[in-house]
């Protein structure tokens, strides 16, 4: 028993282990991961930041440019006085809100200012001396009058000798350019050839400093905080404790920008990143731990019913002979099942074909009409025709002879459709114009809606094809009409009125009547409900039910419901078939 539990406990353990370092590897994985996706939005930040700041100073290098060609700038250098200039160079300055805009002539004397910001320095800058090689020079630096930071953009003016006379001078404040990304994200900073920190948009670290051979950064006073990095592939993170505003673990990228002589770099929060990378792991362990467990349970429920096993295996040779008996008698019943669906399926399609044979019995008279009175018609038009032959007028003959045939046409057309409303249908589902079923069916009702004074409203659409059956679309048909028909019994207004539309996938044919309406709408389809007086001969309450089941074999609905105007509604709603789907043949079998 102790070596059991020993041998259990010890599985238990290697399990755990097993996990930790599948979970471990998933983290792994996964951070890394979560790392080249960070490191992509970093790439993509970093270069939004960079195109801003460039765009943003190149405006000031445009406006340098073109202020180097200003004539009033010219005439200036040449008589040696700026005062004249002063107006449009502080003009210049406010509209465009540069830190200041000056004049100046070869030697580096300032003729004129915008703001007052006279570099006595200016002729040993290498912007200038850019400048004065005919070059448009740039440098940036701590404006020594006001003490902020510029960036400088100088363009030369040339005389009309071609030879550059001086310089104009755009100061761009560099505070007022990083304005407006000021604490974004990411941490963003631009770093001099000398590795000051000169534009961020995190003032605390404004001025830091990265020696030569440095990783991170030093302060411009005081001791740096912690600080230490680590690789991880192709990624470099920093781990530092500079400002709140600032990651604690962050993604270091940068970038060179020899357009503006610094190098951007940015420091992206890789916080998201261990967050997704830990709830992977614990998501991987927990599925782990979640089928060790089950995998224990069921363990120990097999040793479990193991042993309970081991104690039925003696009861098991006594009820053999019972389970025997029970199975014997459990195959009979399904063997009685299966005779009673087989008889039950038989017994619903002949109540379907009893319906159709009910619905021609009631049509018999009217039908039985239709074929005498054309009967009666060809007789009379044959003995005409005879006696037109012998006195020799044989156009009239010919016409008697056509209207024969128009008339032999209508009563074949009327068999074809009894025959074919008649027969017993077997054949799959497939293709079925709609429109011809309602028409034939019409032409079947024709007599006794006449007999029973029945208006039919129906103006047949384009063909409409659905998946159905002919036969048993027919019957649906038959049996709504009929039961309109029957609904409007001895009522003053009798009309039923036939609509077919198509709604996307589905064709909808809707039947409605002037009648009384329906009493009880949730129970019309049911077997055997009927709102007729018991006994009458009309029917025995199958036909709305019959038709549901067609209808649901159909893979379409049927609902009835009572008009707001006053009568009933029946909807029939079938799927609409594709052109490519097999046609039904209509020819009667």
């Amino acid at each position: 028993m102790r070596q059991d539990t020993a041998r259990r406990l010890a599985v238990f353990a290697l399990f755990v282990m097993a996990v930790a370092a599948f979970s471990a590897a998933v983290w792994r994985t996964g951070y890394g991961q979560a790392l080249d996706q960070a490191a992509q939005r970093g790439e993509a930040d970093l270069l939004l930041a960079t195109d801003r700041l460039t765009g943003q100073l190149q405006l000031y290098q445009q406006l340098a440019v073109i202020m180097a060609a200003h004539p009033s700038l010219s005439e200036a250098l040449r008589l040696g006085d700026g005062e004249a200039v002063r107006a449009i160079l502080v003009a210049t300055a406010d509209k465009t809100g540069a830190l200041d805009v000056q004049l100046a002539d070869r030697d580096g004397r300032v003729l004129a200012t915008a703001n007052g910001m006279n570099d006595s320095g200016l002729a040993d800058s290498a912007y200038f001396r850019r400048a004065m090689t005919g070059a448009l020079g740039e440098g940036h630096g701590i404006n020594p009058v006001g003490g902020q930071r510029s960036y400088t953009f100088a363009a030369p003016i040339f005389g009309a000798d071609a030879q550059v006379k001086g310089a104009v001078m755009v100061l761009a404040d560099i505070g007022l350019v990083e304005a407006e990304w000021r604490g974004a994200r990411p941490t963003v900073f631009f770093t001099d050839s000398d590795g000051l920190v000169f534009i961020t948009n995190r003032s605390e670290l404004l001025f830091w400093k990265r020696a030569p051979g440095q990783i991170g950064l030093s302060p411009p006073s005081g001791v740096a905080g912690e600080f230490s990095f680590l690789q991880r592939g192709a990624h470099m993170i920093w781990r530092e404790r500079w400002s709140p505003y600032i990651p604690a673990r962050a993604l270091h990228l940068a970038r060179d920008l020899p357009v503006i002589g610094m190098r951007a770099e940015a420091l992206v929060d890789v916080e998201p990143a261990r967050r997704l990378a830990t709830l992977q792991a614990g998501l991987v362990a927990a599925v782990c731990l979640a089928f060790g467990a089950l995998l224990f349970l069921a363990t120990e429920r097999r040793r479990t019913l193991a042993l309970a096993n081991a104690k039925l295996e003696g009861r098991v040779a006594e009820r053999t002979r019972e389970l025997s008996g029970a199975n014997a008698a459990l195959r009979r019943e399904v063997a009685e099942r299966t005779a009673a669906e087989v008889a039950l399926k038989k017994v619903q399609d002949d109540l379907v074909q009893a319906g159709k044979l009910s619905a021609l019995g009631q049509m018999s008279a009217g039908i039985s009409h239709e074929l005498n009175q054309p009967l009666m018609a060809i007789r009379q038009y044959a003995e005409n025709g005879v006696g037109l032959l012998e006195r020799g007028k044989t156009d009239v003959a010919v016409q008697n002879l056509r209207r024969i045939g128009d008339l032999a046409h209508r009563m074949a057309r009327i068999i074809r459709n009894l025959r074919a409303f008649a027969r017993q249908e077997s054949e799959p589902m497939g293709r079925v114009d709609l429109v011809a079923v309602i028409n034939a069916t019409l032409e079947l009702s024709e007599t006794r809606l006449s007999r029973d004074g029945v208006t039919v409203e129906w103006t047949p659409p384009a063909p409409l094809h659905v998946i159905g059956g002919e036969v048993r679309l027919g019957q649906v048909v038959l049996n709504l009409i009929g039961n309109a028909a029957d609904a409007m019994a001895g009522l003053e207004e009798r009309r039923i009125s036939l609509s077919l539309r198509r709604e996307e996938q589905r064709v909808v044919l809707e039947v409605a009547d002037t009648g009384p309406g329906i009493e009880e709408p949730e129970k019309i389809f049911e077997p055997f409900y009927t709102t007729k007086a018991v006994g009458a001969a009309e029917g025995m309450g199958l036909g709305l039910s019959i038709s549901y089941g067609l209808v649901q074999s159909f893979g379409g609905a049927i609902r009835g419901r009572n008009r707001p105007e006053g009568g009933a509604v029946f909807t029939v709603e079938l799927t609409a078939a594709a052109t490519d789907t097999p046609a039904r043949s209509e020819a009667a079998g």
